[in-house]
């Protein structure tokens, strides 16, 4: 079990943690949503879960709820600028099909 940071994403996880004094981390998971089923939830991590599983890369940690790894295992998360656009872009092997609108996606452990 893994999840995976690009350096672009270090780099700017790092960012955002610096503007918020009391970050542990990245938090990375997913909720029910759209019309496949889940989205992904990304935020900064303010206080420990009781159920987080912690993944540490390059001094980050990515704290993962143990009820969203199934559907995120073996993430590789980047951070993409396309000329105005920056974003989190989010390469999951669990991912078996997206709705047209891209905003939400099923997995082949809920499969």
């Amino acid at each position: 079990m893994a999840i995976t940071l690009t350096a672009a994403a270090v780099d700017r996880v790092r960012q955002y943690m610096a503007t918020t004094p009391s970050a542990l981390g990245l938090r990375f998971g997913v909720r029910k949503s759209g019309c496949s089923g889940f989205a992904y939830v990304v935020d900064i991590a303010t206080s420990a879960g009781d159920d987080d599983v912690v993944f540490e890369q390059d001094g980050v940690s990515v704290r993962v709820d143990a009820g969203s790894l199934p559907e995120v295992d073996g993430t590789v998360i980047d951070f993409v600028r396309t000329g105005l656009n920056q974003q989190f872009v989010f390469r999951n092997p669990q991912v078996e099909a997206e709705c047209g609108c891209g905003e939400s996606f099923t997995t082949s452990s809920r499969g």
